[in-house]
């Protein structure tokens, strides 16, 4: 049985999450190895985000009810980080002198990364299975 939430427009999902899986860990293994000292947490924090990425796209890309709840702890995950990030990041710069994946809400990313889950919840949402009810 095909699974809806692997089709069509799914699969832009997961190449869009792809990218960024390999943008952020990329990213966030540089700046670990070359200004760790400079920003430790938010340094950190990105290589989560991107462990995250790489996490969600394989539970989007990948068929059944075990991966669909990855795919929704994950993409969860990502809004609840995003939102707190952007938060903290914006009330106390301070901590983040150089932009990480899910600081000022993923701003030096074109605030995809606060989009993007979003827009991952949705497609679980919209693709959910339907079980049918039964008269009793």
């Amino acid at each position: 049985m095909d699974d809806p939430r692997t089709s069509g427009p799914g699969r832009l999902l997961v190449a869009v999450y792809a990218i960024f899986a390999l943008a952020a860990c990329s990213r966030a293994i540089v700046q670990i190895a070359t200004e760790f000292s400079n920003a430790p947490l938010p340094y950190l924090l990105s290589l989560l985000s991107g462990i995250v990425y790489v996490i969600a796209t394989l539970a989007l890309a990948r068929p059944g009810a075990t991966w669909r709840r990855v795919a929704l702890a994950t993409c969860t995950f990502e809004l609840v980080g995003v939102i707190g990030v952007g938060l903290f990041s914006v009330l106390d710069s301070g901590d983040f002198p150089d932009a990480t994946v899910w600081s000022n809400f993923g701003q030096g990313y074109g605030y995809v990364p606060l989009v993007l889950p979003m827009i991952g919840l949705y497609w679980l949402w919209r693709t959910r299975t339907q079980v049918p009810v039964t008269p009793v």
